[in-house]
């Protein structure tokens, strides 16, 4: 056995690990909240109560501006734009580029959109299936959202996993792993990477807690988006690990020709 097919296989093993463990924190937050028939646990008064008392119209109007964002039009584009960003480095992994070589002009661009399209439609589509499947545990265990006179934005549907903290978790994790495609670099594009990698977690974060501060999800509702979240994520990065086993189709070439 090769060690890159070992090395693959490690990977692997270590994100299924890792989406069976979110898978099971997620089945046994659903379970708890099944069994107390959907009723807030002490967490979920806790911030609710927290949250009406700290409502300036200011930080209202910021939150509902940051809980927009992760509904909407912009997780799409983001998945897209997510797939054209990796694009050239699956293409690199995959032996068309080796590191640090370069083709024709011609030869690179085509290659590097063709992966990026590709990448681009595989990010869009794993984060619409996330999103469908999402609906599985939503209607099977309903859980009302918290009173609608504490709402102070638009909310529908059942409230547990949270859509908005279940859709911007999704789209930041693409982002974050379409960012860190790409092998080496200079140590300051590395600092930018790893500063907007935080950044947009943090912002996924923040989506989350914008939804219990508005009063329209109770807090367990956002953690069990989180989990349900990273549970999709983790599956897809074990997918995305065994890529390299899958032979590449007759017509596309290992290596450029430019470059045997």
């Amino acid at each position: 056995m090769s060690s890159g097919v070992l090395r693959t296989g490690t990977a692997a093993i270590r994100t299924a690990a890792l989406s069976a463990l979110f898978a099971a924190a997620f089945a046994l937050l659903a379970v708890l909240v099944t069994g107390r028939n959907g009723a807030p646990f002490p967490l979920d008064r806790d911030a609710l109560d927290w949250s009406l008392d700290h409502r300036p119209p200011e930080a209202t109007a910021v939150a509902r501006g940051v809980t927009s964002t992760g509904t909407g039009v912009l997780p799409y584009l983001c998945a897209v734009v997510a797939g054209l960003l990796a694009g050239p480095g699956i293409r690199q992994r995959r032996g068309q580029v080796p590191e640090g070589a370069a083709g024709s002009a011609g030869q690179g661009w085509a290659g590097s959109l063709r992966y990026g399209l590709a990448a681009a439609a595989g990010t869009l589509l794993f984060l619409i299936a996330g999103q469908l499947l999402r609906y599985v545990p939503l209607s099977a265990i309903h859980r009302s959202r918290p009173p609608a006179g504490d709402w102070a934005t638009h909310a529908s549907n059942y409230a547990f996993p949270s859509g908005h903290a279940t859709t911007s978790s999704l789209m930041a994790g693409l982002l974050i792993w379409a960012l860190t495609r790409r092998r080496g670099g200079p140590a300051g594009r590395r600092a930018l990477t790893y500063t907007l990698c935080a950044l947009i977690a943090c912002w996924a974060v923040a989506v989350g807690l914008s939804r219990i501060y508005l009063g329209v999800h109770w807090a367990t509702d956002v953690l069990g988006g989180w989990l349900y979240a990273a549970f999709w994520l983790s599956l897809g990065a074990t997918l995305v690990a065994l890529a390299p086993l899958v032979p590449l189709p007759p017509f596309v070439p290992r290596r450029m020709s430019g470059n045997r």
